[in-house]
């Protein structure tokens, strides 16, 4: 299991356009239009499965939300800042 990062890490490591929302880390990424988020959504699920670390995706009308926690640690690690970098070089 990973080990939670304190909130000096957690702030150090969340990458830019991330907030810290209690145990999870969330980015809302803005599309032109619906498939491109759907796109998106399903390019940061195989991520997702790679990492073997499942995000919370919320697919809206031109945006997705990610959401990222570790549920084993009972909140943020490494893995979930981590993949959140990932991510953003997705987008």
């Amino acid at each position: 299991m990973a080990d939670l990062l304190s909130d000096e890490e957690i702030a150090d490591r969340l990458p830019d356009g991330w907030s810290r929302e209690d145990d999870e880390i969330a980015r809302t990424f803005e599309f032109d239009a619906y498939l491109e988020g759907i796109g998106f959504a399903a390019a940061v699920g195989g991520l997702a499965e790679e990492a073997f670390h499942h995000p919370e995706i919320i697919v809206g009308w031109r945006e997705v939300e990610v959401r990222l926690t570790t549920h084993d640690a009972g909140g943020i690690t490494a893995n979930d800042t981590d993949l959140a970098a990932r991510i953003d070089d997705l987008a």
